[in-house]
């Protein structure tokens, strides 16, 4: 098998804090890379890099790993662009917006879907997203929840069913008996096509009670859990999140200092979604008060048509160190090793020695540059499993 070296790169993220003083992004100066097959086989200072077949010049640009896009809801049909005008001109936002995208995505056929999904899909690649989790959550009918999970497997392992996105319209007097198709016939259809289970624990979607019973059924299925948790209001997700282990409690806008110290005393992570609240003019997520205290810091797009059309990682970035109190170097892990932790998963998000070998390569010297200039298109290369794709 022949082996690529990508050398002269000005500033190597590892995600190692083995490599330099703890330092979590493991950075390493003047380095190299080298990639055998799909997977990091080396890293180190460019000087040292063993002899490859292939050698590709970083031109003294900085490499960075794939960043892993953990919440988003790629499955649906058509846009909420109304909607959006109507709340950038002073209507707030609620849960109700979703039924829009519920109808358009069930009167859509599997090729429109799929082409749709791998539209965004594209998108995010060249903007250096190499794994990415996504939902169903559109279709709320057993028929539609299923298809939308297998399109989405056809794409990407990180498939989550979240048929508990709001109450089908069908059930809006009979909420009740949507929980138990939720964690019944549907969850039956749904779960040989997903790994994970999520609900959307809010006032207007599900209670505490519902999502504990929703989360509970998905894990008896070997499903995992992960929540939408506290966006709107003050609430029960995250101590839920908590109490069943699941793996991320996403959005965390609106926190108790409870909450706070049961995230940073858990394996759950904090993922925040910067998007919404820019697309939503919402208040910011406290980054800096859950990093303060410890917990661990995802950052995703949440990528979807109604409050967060963005797939983009670098823009949540620059939001997240504009907007939510992150250093660069903060933000950068939460959208690299973050993702990954909030997919436990250990072979993304790191480019260390057995890793996947998802690369960015950025036109600037430093990481730094993706806050530091915010909007310009700087991602110049993408290697996915070892194949350039960009």
């Amino acid at each position: 098998m022949s082996a690529t070296v990508i050398t002269n790169i000005a500033t190597l993220v590892t995600n190692d804090p083995s490599l330099r003083d703890s330092d979590p992004l493991g950075p390493v100066r003047d380095a190299a890379v080298v990639i055998e097959g799909d997977r990091v086989v080396w890293t180190g200072e460019s000087s040292k890099a063993p002899a490859t077949d292939n050698r590709v010049d970083a031109g003294g640009r900085a490499v960075l790993p794939g960043f892993v896009d953990s919440h988003s809801h790629l499955v649906f049909a058509g846009d909420r662009t109304e909607e959006f005008n109507a709340r950038m001109s002073g209507r707030p936002y609620s849960a109700g917006g979703i039924r829009t995208t519920v109808a358009a995505t069930r009167a859509a056929g599997d090729a429109d879907l799929e082409a749709n999904l791998t539209r965004y899909l594209t998108e995010a690649l060249r903007q250096g997203t190499t794994t990415f989790e996504t939902k169903s959550g559109y279709g709320l009918t057993v028929e539609d929840e299923a298809r939308a999970l297998r399109l989405a497997a056809r794409h990407t392992d990180e498939v989550t069913y979240l048929g508990a996105h709001i109450v089908a319209p069908e059930f809006a007097d009979d909420p009740a008996g949507y929980v138990s198709l939720v964690t019944g016939d549907m969850l039956n259809a749904c779960a040989p096509h997903a790994r994970w289970i999520d609900v959307f624990c809010e006032k207007g979607a599900f209670d505490g009670d519902q999502a504990r019973a929703i989360l509970t059924a998905g894990k008896a299925k070997g499903l995992h859990p992960r929540i939408h948790a506290n966006q709107l209001s003050y609430g029960p997700g995250v101590q839920l999140a908590v109490e069943l282990d699941a793996a991320s409690a996403d959005h965390c806008t609106h926190l108790t200092d409870a909450d706070v110290d049961a995230l940073a005393n858990s394996s759950t992570v904090a993922t925040l979604l910067p998007g919404a609240e820019f697309s939503t003019r919402a208040a910011w997520p406290d980054a800096r008060r859950l990093l303060d205290a410890g917990a661990t810091v995802a950052l995703s797009t949440d990528c979807n048509p109604g409050s967060s059309f963005t797939s983009s990682v670098p823009f949540c970035v620059a939001l997240a160190v504009r907007d939510m109190g992150m250093t660069p170097d903060e933000a950068v892990w939460a959208a690299t090793a973050g993702g990954a932790a909030a997919l436990r998963r250990t072979d993304v998000g790191r480019l260390v020695p057995g890793a996947y070998a998802d690369l960015v390569l950025l036109d600037a010297p430093s990481h730094v540059h993706l806050a530091y200039r915010p909007g310009v298109p700087l991602v110049t290369g993408v290697w996915r499993r070892g194949v350039r794709e960009v």
